[in-house]
Formats: C-alpha cells, structure tokens, sequence
C-alpha cells in the first residue's frame, strides 16, 4: 500500500507491508524517492489503539456518535439563531486532508455565513502566503525538489532544514557531494545542524532578514545584477529601489550586526551567479514584519530574473503536511476557496457554485483574533479539528482560559488526551494516519494521496463526514450528501476551473472527472492540472506572465524591521522552534519510544557566558521567564549561540512536562498584514531552580506527580519514566503517592542517593533513584526490567544499582534510526573512526534518514581538539 507521510511539507510518500504493517520509503514517489527520516520511519509504530480518543463524550460521558452529532448540531443552531452567524468559528489543522479542509470551509463559509474559520497554518505559511500574493497575484510556490539538485547556490534562510525537513535536506547534501562548486549559504542567528554544510553562515541579529535582503536589492542595482529582461515583466520597481535606497553596506552591517566582509560574500554569490535557490521558513515567517521578510526575498529572485528556471526561485518550505492543501480550499479567514477572495464577483462565483446565497462577504478572525474573541465573550462556539492550541498559541494560557469560559468547545481529536480537548463540551473522534483517506499537497504544490490501511479504532470517523453530518443536521443536507472523500475531491477540482480561464493559479479541473478507482490509484502530480497542463507542472513563471490583472509581477517596497531588544529585568532573547525526532505538540511522536531518545525532556540552550553569568551548568534545572509567565527545563550549553540569546523546543506540554509549554511566554504580537504571530523574539530572564534532590522514577501507569519543583515524562513500552526534582525528603515524597502503602519495597543508601524498587505480588512496579544530583542510571536496562519476569536476588541487587553487572551503558541516544548512542559513538572514534562515514560503517548511524550527522561530525571534530 503507498501512502503519504503525515508530519512535514516535504511530503514524502510511504509504501506500507500490510502484513506486518512495517513502513519504508516509497522509491517511485518524486518527493524522497524512497527516503524517510527517522519520524517517517517510525510512523508504523504509531498505529494501535494506546491514547486514542475512541468514543464520543459530552461533557465527559460517553455517547453514540449521533447523539454527539446532534448536540453539536442543536448547540450551533441555538448560538447562530441567538447570537448571528459570526458567534459561531472553527479553528483547523494542518494535519487534516484536503477533502476534510474543503467541507470545514464550506460549511463555514457557504452556509454557516462567516469566515470565522481560521487554522494552525496561520502559525506556520501565512506570511508566505501574502508575500506571493502581493508579488505575483496569486499563492504560487514557483519551484520544485529537483532544483535542489540543480541550483549553482542555495539560500537557506530561517530554517534548520536539517531538523525539520530532513529528506529535503538529504537531497541538498547528495547534491553539494556531487557538485562541490555548490555554494551553501545558512542565514541563522544560530548556528544549527544545517551550518555543516555551509560554505556561508550569516548569524544575523534575530528579525534582522529584511534589512539583509533589502541590502540585496539596493547591491543588485548598483552592481548590475538587473535582469534587464524582467523589467517589461514587473511593476514598481522605482518606487521600490528608491525605497532601499538607503540600505547599504554600512546600514545592513550595522542593523544585522554583521561583518561587511561576509555579508560581501553572500550579495556577490547571488548576484554572480545564474541558479539561485532561496529556502526558508518559520525563521522568516514568524515575525511582526514576516509578510515584508517573504517580499524582500521575492524582490530580489524578480529584479535579478532569478524564478521560474532549472536550480533557482524563491521557494518556501511549508511547515505542516497539508498547509497548502487548507490554502487551496481556503483554509485561512482571509481567503475563500479556490484562491479566492472576497471581492463581489468571487463570493457571487462561489455561491453559484455552490447554490448557496449565504457565502460570508468579508474575511473572518485569525487566530490571535479569533481567540481574543472568544475570550470576550463574542465567540460563543469553537470547533477545533486536529490541533492543540492551548499549547501552540501564543499566550497559550490565556487561550486556555478562554475556551475555559466559551460555552461550547468542539474537539475533534485523535488523541484522547490534550491540553485543548480538557476544555471539551463535545469531544469527537477523529480517524488517525493509517486510517483516513485523501489528499494532501506539499511544498512543491505536489498532490498526493493518503490511504487507509488498517481499520479505524473505536468509533473514529473522518473529519469530512463530522463535519458533512453536522452540516445535513443544520439543514444543509443536499450540498454536503458525500459518500466517499472521492465525491468531495472531485468538486473540489471543479470549483477550481469554475469560471477560471487562466486567471487564478491554483487549477486541478483535469482532476474533477476522475473515477472513483481513478482517484483511488491517484499518482503524484504537482498542479495546476488543467487542460493546457493536463499532466501537471513541475515549475512555474517560466513564460514570465503573472496573475495580477496587468500580467506582471510587483516589487514591494518593505519596511523597517522591527527588531526586539532585552532589557534590563529581562536582558535574554529567546528563540523557538522544532528539534529533530518530535512533531508539534507531540500527541503523536511523544508516545513513540525511539523518538523521544535523542531529547527526552524540554532544555534550554545557552550560550557558555550567559549560563556562567546566571550561575548555570550543563545539566542544571532553570526558569525562563518572560512578563507572561515561566518555564521550566534543563540546562544545556551550546557555542552556536549569539551571546544573550537562547533557544527553547516548541514541543512539550502539560502531557508530558510540568511546566514546559513555551508559546505560553510569548506575547499574542502578529504581523499586521498576515496575523501570523511573532513567536521568535522574546525577552526573557532565567532563574536557576535549586532543588534538595534530583530523581528517577519508573512506574508501571501514568500518575503525573504533584508538589515537585519539577517533572517530565518519558512513555516507555510497558512503563512511565519520569525525571523529577523537588525540596525535603525523596522518599517522603515517594510515599505519598497512590498505592505505595500497597508495595513490598526494597531500599538501598549510598551515601546521599537513595534507591527504591517496590513489587506487588513479586511484580515490580515502581524503579526510584533520587540523589542531590541527578543520578546516573542505565535508563534501557532499568525499563527492560519491566518487561521480565521477577529475576534472582543478584539481579534485583543489579537493578537497585540502577545498572546491570556487566555491559556497557550507550549514552544519550544519537541516531534513533537505528538506537545508536553517543558513549558508543564515542568509543568509536577513540578506537579509529575519524569521518562520519567510517562510524556508519562501524555503527550503522548516519546511514539511514542522515539527521545525526551533523551531531556525529561534531563529536569527531571534539575529539580531534582534545587530542
């Protein structure tokens, strides 16, 4: 069975053994060829009931699925007939299929009446979105993968693409090693796992991009780089040069805090040579001037001519597996579907298309908005498809209590667990990856298909049926009567080509007569796929022509960066972002053994300096703190920072960490043109955390400990692990838990550690080991031992050790591809192994998905200064 990875927007294609349910790239499909990072290959791993969300609830019983259905549909009619079509918003997902995306946003937006229907991708794409609008008419990725393969230079910008799109990534590195004239330029303020490769690392001031790139364009014109033949093509262009004017060398040195001579190095890259290929993503995006960051990028790949040939173009990487899908449908409050807006004769086309005289007039709250709305009281009822915002928001705890106090909160989720669906009236199950059927579309506009494999647990249904039988109970029973996901693709193609003769971009009518056995054997094809394109299109603007009404393209003159300052009470910029082995808010990959390995609890990375100003070491526990709230996790030291800056993963919440959820500091500040919050400049201070004692506690069920300065947890293959800390008596504290006063305990002192095993009925239960530090413990031996049988007395004396007798422990685990760890690569390189290569040979890391490599280059080069 072939498949379509749910995590990123590489959107590489997976092909399924449906006897073992065993998961490996799909070689054919264009995206990776086979390829699949350690996410993707663990995704066979999350299939099976373990923290599903099985059966219906209303305010937490459980009911049959139509009960749930028509509370939900009473409720809204009861808000809408009370209070108007616009007390009533949906906030979806990323992560939903385009066919669940395409009834969400019609019945919103076509009979509900409102464009209160806003998503997650507001997070991640929208100023990209605005940034090709205003540049090219129209939200029209021009590039493809296999520039990759072909560009002379690589711009990569706000992204550590080596962690977040890492089989892209693996195609650029093929690519550098078999053309090592490519150039690699990594424009970061820190230095990440894609600086390796890089020829260039421009580590700018945080929110500087902007400056850099209008810079760019005022070199561009000054040194010749114009492409005289583009100017026919292009609007604005004076007014836009005159505009950057001012941003010389001198200017852009100063505002990105910069070197002249490296900032040299870039603009005469770009300029000189022919193939530039320009990457970036949330670095870019989420800022308070991400639309302006997205149009100083696209104005220098327009006025130098560089878009719309082999191995150059302006190309962003989509964060989420379906964020362009949801674009195509009009996913996002301020679009409707089909890439239209809201003028007159476009909401006029879509009521006809869809016999509809309720389709919303005018653009509907983003999510900053949406939520404040919801927090006043004049949203009344939210339904949340596949999302956790509670966690993911910015000011998230304020989000929390605003759906607290909404009066109806529709969640519909996989996981039967998160820091949302605990504000849930109605709870509604969603059917998981392996499960669904549909599309998605990636990065490079490629549609694909996601099929189901394996039956759906409990009582899941899709997504698109919720929502269409909500719909048929609202009375609008004859436009959403599907059956299959087929029928709601295939208008979905339609309305695309409805009345669009060339004039919208986004065009699959080649797609709308598809049978049903055609969809289902549906290849990848990148739109538009139309009749002048009836096989699709690998890139776009080739014949120069646009989509604004003159045909041409428009320069944008881009404002002033706004650039974030510490201050005094809080002297640290914190950054945010994804680290490499989890997903969002990790209702999936958190509970995948292997993948929580690499980082298995939220940290904190500091410059040297600035953790030795704060009294901080490797490994110690600290609070982060902002003027919104705190956060807690541990230390650790990274020389890639730019002194007074720090970087948090985006990843942990209340399910798995006490207090970790970091978008909970960062204020609600949006970039006025896209909405999409600002969530990489934060000024924070740190507090140290001084705990009396640091532990281990393995216990059989989840019970998230209570009165400790700090806690998080591990899911473990039959077994919790949590790594705690907290002030008095360990064992104090251990016995007052639940059902201690039930074991038969086994203690151990060494001095200040103490060790305790507690048994029932010759079962072992519960593993502590607490010490003033936090204790060394062989983590895989300790939770093997409760998946066997009770062993011998020297083998219980072995695990109150915490370690076995003989064997050597792996260390923190590195290459979760294959459960290398790092004291094993380690003992590697002392007996020989310099290159990365050699330790794949030796150790098998590096030599599947490729995302340790960067870490593996490092320890060899460690041990290289050490000697």
């Amino acid at each position: 069975m072939k498949t379509t990875c749910p995590y990123c927007g590489v959107g590489c294609g997976v092909e399924i053994d449906a006897a073992d349910r065993s998961v490996s790239g799909d070689r054919q499909h264009p995206a990776n060829f086979g390829r699949l990072c350690v996410k993707g290959s663990a995704l066979g791993e999350t299939l099976g009931q373990e923290g599903r969300l099985l059966w219906p609830q209303v305010r937490g019983q459980r009911v049959s699925i139509d009960r749930a259905l028509d509370v939900v549909a009473s409720e809204l009619q009861t808000i809408i007939a009370q209070h108007g079509p616009q007390a009533v918003a949906f906030y979806a997902s990323g992560q939903l299929l385009t066919e669940d995306y395409y009834v969400a946003n019609k019945l919103m937006k076509g009979f509900i009446g409102a464009a209160n229907i806003d998503t997650n991708s507001r997070l991640c794409m929208a100023s990209a979105v605005v940034g090709y609008k205003r540049a090219f008419g129209a939200d029209a990725v021009p590039c493809c993968y296999e520039d990759l393969e072909q560009a002379d230079v690589v711009v990569l910008v706000g992204s550590n693409a080596a962690w977040a799109h890492p089989v892209a990534w693996q195609r650029l590195v093929q690519a550098k090693q078999q053309r090592p004239e490519m150039k690699l330029v990594v424009i970061d303020p820190r230095r990440t796992a894609s600086c390796e490769l890089a020829d260039v690392h421009l580590a700018l001031r945080p929110g500087s991009d902007g400056a850099l790139f209008a810079g760019l364009l005022n070199w561009l014109a000054i040194q010749g780089g114009i492409d005289q033949t583009m100017l026919p093509h292009l609007a604005n262009v004076d007014s836009t040069l005159a505009a950057c004017a001012d941003w010389d060398l001198a200017a852009v040195a100063h505002t990105c805090q910069l070197a002249d001579a490296d900032i040299l190095a870039f603009w005469q890259l770009f300029t000189t040579q022919p193939r530039v290929l320009t990457l970036w993503c949330m670095g870019i995006n989420q800022s308070q001037t991400g639309s302006d960051n997205n149009n100083a990028i696209l104005n220098v790949h327009l006025l130098s001519g560089k878009i719309g040939r082999p191995g150059c173009g302006p190309f962003s990487l989509t964060g989420q597996p379906n964020a362009m899908g949801g674009r195509e449908v009009g996913g996002l409050a301020n679009q409707l579907a089909a890439h239209m807006g809201f003028s007159p004769q476009e909401v006029d086309r879509l009521g006809r298309f869809w016999h509809s005289d309720r389709v919303a007039h005018q653009p509907g709250l983003m999510a900053v908005d949406l939520f404040r709305a919801i927090e006043r009281g004049e949203v009344k009822a939210v339904w949340i498809m596949g999302t956790n915002p509670a966690v993911s928001m910015p000011e998230g705890n304020r989000v929390a209590e605003a759906l607290r106090r909404c009066p109806l909160v529709i969640v519909s989720e996989v996981s039967a667990v998160t820091d949302t669906s605990a504000f849930a009236d109605v709870l509604l199950p969603a059917q998981a990856w392996g499960e669904k059927n549909g599309t998605v579309t990636n990065s490079e506009r490629r549609i694909s298909r996601q099929r189901g494999f394996v039956a759906p647990v409990g009582e899941a249904k899709p997504d698109w049926w919720l929502l269409a039988q909500v719909a048929q109970r609202l009375g609008y029973g004859a436009a959403f009567d599907w059956q299959h996901p087929h029928e709601v693709f295939v208008e979905h193609a339609a309305l695309s080509g409805f009345e669009n003769a060339g004039s919208r971009a986004f065009d699959i009518s080649a797609l709308a007569t598809l049978s049903r056995e055609q969809y289902d054997q549906l290849t990848p094809v990148q739109w538009p796929v139309n009749a002048a394109a009836p096989h699709g299109s690998s890139r776009l603007f080739a014949t120069r022509h646009f989509y604004h009404p003159d045909g041409k393209a428009r320069l944008l003159p881009v404002g002033i960066p706004i650039l974030s300052s510490p201050t005094r009470h809080y002297p640290l910029l914190m950054n945010t972002g994804r680290i490499r082995d989890q997903w969002h808010t990790m209702t999936r990959t958190g509970n995948v053994t292997r993948l929580m390995q690499h980082y298995d609890e939220p940290f904190v990375l500091l410059h040297p300096h600035d953790a030795a100003a704060h009294g901080l070491g490797q490994g110690d526990l600290t609070r982060v703190q902002s003027t919104l709230g705190w956060w807690c996790g541990r230390v650790m030291i990274d020389h890639g920072l730019t002194r007074g800056q720090l970087f948090i993963p985006m990843h942990w919440t209340r399910q798995f960490s006490a207090q970790a959820n970091v978008d909970g500091l960062v204020a609600a500040r949006s970039c006025p043109v896209s909405g999409q919050p600002a969530l990489k400049q934060t000024a924070v201070r740190l507090q140290p955390l001084r705990p009396q004692w640091q532990g281990w506690l393995w216990q059989r069920a989840r019970c998230d400990p209570q009165q400790l300065d700090y806690w998080s947890r591990v899911p473990q293959s039959g077994v919790q692990r949590y790594v705690l800390a907290g002030q008095g008596d360990p064992a104090a504290w251990l016995h007052q838990q639940p059902g201690m006063d039930e074991l038969e305990w086994q203690q151990a002192h060494a001095g200040q550690q103490r060790h305790m095993l507690g048994w029932r009925d010759g079962v072992l239960e519960r593993a502590f080991y607490a010490a003033p530090w936090l204790p060394e413990i062989d983590h895989a031996f300790v939770a093997q031992a409760f998946s066997l049988p009770p062993g011998s007395a020297q083998q219980r004396h072995a695990l109150l050790g915490g370690r076995p007798e003989q064997g050597e422990s792996q260390g923190r685990t590195l290459c979760s591809c294959f459960g290398v760890g790092e004291l094993a690569i380690r003992r590697a390189i002392d007996q020989g192994c310099q290159t990365a290569a050699a330790l794949g040979a030796a150790l098998k890391c590096g030599t599947n998905c490729g995302s340790c490599i960067p870490e593996l280059k490092q320890l060899i080069a460690a041990h290289t200064v050490a000697q």
